[in-house]
This record gives structure tokens, sequence and C-alpha cells, in this order.
């Protein structure tokens, strides 16, 4: 819960300052403890906007997004908004 907060927080100061919050993902185990913590997270902290959000998955393979090997694929699977702005 604390790396969710954290990255609530650091999103919601980079929006209040008037731009973008830029984020790197990797995948592995980090895929479900973010598609489990962040939602309650972002509800807890006002200003956080996901919308004004750059996602970046920094060590997506060249495979398509349905293959067990794909960091975005696994976000999508586990119901991240990949790719909406």
């Amino acid at each position: 819960a604390a790396l969710a907060r954290s990255v609530a927080e650091a999103a919601a100061e980079a929006v209040a300052s008037g731009g973008r919050f830029t984020l790197g993902l990797s995948g592995g185990s980090l895929v479900a403890l973010l598609a489990r913590e962040l939602p309650p997270a972002l509800s807890a902290v006002p200003g956080a906007e996901p919308s004004r959000w750059l996602v970046a998955f920094c060590d997506e393979r060249l495979v398509p997004l349905q293959h067990p090997e794909s960091t975005e694929g696994a976000y999508r699977v586990r119901g991240g908004r990949a790719g909406h702005r």
C-alpha cells in the first residue's frame, strides 16, 4: 500500500504543478501489486488525475499483447487502462 500511496501522491504533486505525471512500469509482481493497491490509493489522494498520466512500459518485449511475456498485456488483463488517455 505504501508504494501505491507514494505513486498517487507524486502524481497529485505533478498534476498540481500544471503538468503530467510520467510513470515507468515494469512487469512481474508489480502488475498484481499495482492492480490491487493503486485504485484505492488514487481514491484516497485528491488530484492524482490518471487522465494526466503518461505511462511507459520499461521492459516491454516485442511480442503481441496476448503473449504471456507482454508487460502491457499483463496490465490490461489486470484491469489497467493502458493505451487510454
